[in-house]
Formats: C-alpha cells, structure tokens, sequence
C-alpha cells in the first residue's frame, strides 16, 4: 500500500552542501539520504515530498557535519499480506519467476504460477501441462502478496497466482470471456427451459 508519512528526525547535511541555503541544503540531503531506501517499519520511501519544518544546526566535533532537526512528509510503498500487486516478470529461473513491481522485486514459486502443473522448458518460460499457459519475461501479471520476510535484513515478498482473477493478464481476459460465454448459454438454457413449460397444454 501506498502512504504519505511525516518524519521527524536528525539530518547529517555534508560540508559540501552548506555553500546551499538552509532549506535547500536539508531537502537536498534528505533526497540523498532516503534514495533507494527501504525500512522495515516505514516501508520503501519513493520520495521526499515536502519538509515541513527545520530546527536549528547543532555541529558535533570532529564530525564536520551540521545536524538539523527537521520534520519532513515522504511518500512510500510497504508491502502487505493478502495485497493485489501489478508487476512485470523480470526473470524466469527452474524454480518459478521473478516479478518486477516497479518499486521493489517479488518472487513466485514455480507451483504458484498457475492452477496447474508447471514445467521448466527450454525456451526459459514457465509451460502448464493441461492449459498450454505459458510464462516468461516481459509479461504482464496480477500477483498477491502472500508472505512478507525480513530475514538476513533483507526484504523477501511471496507472491501467488493460484487464485481466481490474477495470473498473466491475458490469462484473466480469457477467463473472463468463457465465465461470460458460459452464463451466457445457461441462461439461454434457462429461457428454453422456461418456454418449453409455458407451451405445455394443460389436459
């Protein structure tokens, strides 16, 4: 989910940036700082939106830097269990796949690609025995977050897309058109039932 959170912390602005005003100075730090950042608890920052509020400098000895304790709004994206996520599969291993979500990277084991039994095959994409459905780089998917872990510091998110409505986004055109063709034909079973009733004579 995406969220717009305020933060109030200590900035370190480098020395080579006090030739800058102030404001400047701490945004530009903060850009820097917070740049292809992640926390377990705020989430994967995107960006630094607006700084709210800055406090005056305080330079510790020895360290050169100035400290500015500032108040400042981010935007950023922290995965959640059960969450409905678009990506792009980047990659395509024996295993299962790798799904670019445009912010962070999510895995799909091999059996959690599709509602079927799914093979390795030597074109590098994922192949199912009954449906023929097969998967490889460059596509595009609906994917859900089923497991989150932080383990070795390192972000890890689960995906499936063993569910009804997610899959390659052909896939779930498809399937859409034969739910439709299929309430399409039992209502039409539906109202010959109906007439053959109504044109029976009573005796």
């Amino acid at each position: 989910m995406f969220y717009l959170t305020e933060v109030e912390d200590y900035i370190r602005v480098e020395p080579r940036l006090f030739g800058l005003p102030t404001a400047e100075s701490v945004e530009k730090q903060l850009k820097e700082t917070y740049s292809d950042y992640y926390d377990r608890e705020i989430g994967k920052i995107i960006s630094v939106i607006e700084v709210l509020e800055i406090g005056e400098g305080v330079i510790i000895p020895g360290d050169g830097a100035a400290y500015y304790h500032s108040r400042f709004k981010l935007l950023v994206w922290k995965p959640e269990v059960q969450e409905l996520v678009y990506g792009i599969i980047s990659e395509i291993t024996t295993f299962g796949a790798f799904i670019d979500l445009g912010i962070m990277k999510g895995m799909i084991h091999i059996s959690q690609t599709m509602d079927d039994y799914v093979s390795f095959n030597k074109a590098n994409s994922l192949t199912g025995k009954n449906s023929k459905r097969s998967l490889k780089s460059g596509d595009l998917c609906l994917a859900r977050i089923v497991a989150i872990s932080h383990k070795g510091g390192e972000l890890k998110i689960g995906l499936t897309m063993r569910q009804p409505g997610l899959g390659k986004l052909e896939w779930i055109k498809e399937d859409a058109i034969k739910k439709n063709k299929a309430a399409q034909k039992e209502l039409r079973d539906e109202e010959k039932v109906a007439k053959g009733k109504g044109g029976k004579k009573k005796k």
